[in-house]
């Protein structure tokens, strides 16, 4: 596989880095190896796609981004600051997998939106005029005002998912990570959640998505990052996302997707 590594390590013409990533190595406590010597880096005001097998790495990634696990080697800087330091200045906004949330919790839509604001809030959390703004502002956003009184366990799969991302939005992190956000939804909300992170994009932000659809990947993300315990490759999609290097990292063919020419054909409609 071509190694796009260097390619990787260069920034935007502006010279702003969003994520840089270099040699990461993770062990867990019972000597599992999660990630070896994972470099890449990716520049501000992209989407970014990160793409491998369950267990290749990814979710160590995200962890290891938001500072929940401890690096053995390696560094992690988000906007020019280690991961501990990015969180406290609220600079990574976080939208789980479906699997990680307790739907039976009681609490409201927007509620959920009002816990990216903790803290931008002081010791009591009480939520101030600011605070209340940018919730209605996240949640008419993603088009869940008329249902921000409902309980998160009574919306369907999209509509949960879209709350997460309010807030996301709400929290006004400049690097979003996304765990495989299509997951469980039909391809109107996927469609809708694509719309919602290219305005996001537009604004400045840089997304970075955890996803096994990869028929989707060519036609959102502008970067593409290949993990299989390590980062494979890592560049613009269009170079990156090819039937060579997908079935690398895939272990083998994959006959759902199409190819044209190691390119993968548009999907249909």
């Amino acid at each position: 596989m071509t190694n796009r590594i260097d390619a990787a390590l260069t920034v935007s013409p502006a010279g702003e880095t969003a994520l840089d990533v270099r040699r990461a190595t993770v062990i867990y406590r019972n000597g599992h190896l999660a990630l070896k010597q994972a470099t890449f880096a990716i520049p501000r005001g992209v989407i970014a796609g990160l793409v491998g097998v369950n267990g290749s790495g990814k979710s160590t990634l995200f962890k290891s981004i938001m500072g929940f696990i401890t690096l053995a080697s390696g560094e992690i800087t988000v906007m020019g600051h280690p991961p501990a330091k990015a969180l406290k200045r609220h600079l990574v906004s976080y939208v789980p997998q479906s699997e990680e949330v307790d739907w039976n919790f009681p609490v409201l839509a927007e509620d959920v939106v009002m816990m990216g604001r903790y803290g931008h809030m002081g010791m009591m959390r009480i939520p101030r005029q600011a605070d209340k703004d940018a919730v209605e502002c996240a949640l008419e956003r993603v088009a869940m005002g008329g249902l921000r009184k409902r309980q998160i366990g009574e919306l369907s799969g999209g509509q949960r998912k879209r709350v997460f991302l309010a807030r996301a939005i709400a929290q006004d992190g400049q690097l979003i990570l996304l765990d495989e956000p299509f997951t469980g939804v039909d391809l109107k909300t996927e469609k809708q959640i694509v719309t919602l992170l290219r305005g996001l994009r537009d604004e400045g932000r840089t997304i970075l998505v955890s996803t096994h659809n990869l028929g989707s990947v060519p036609t959102f993300c502008d970067m593409t990052v290949l993990v299989k315990g390590t980062v494979m490759a890592c560049g613009p999609t269009q170079e990156i996302f090819t039937r060579t290097n997908i079935e690398r990292a895939f272990d083998g063919a994959l006959h759902q997707l199409s190819w044209d020419d190691n390119v993968l054909a548009p999907e249909a409609g």
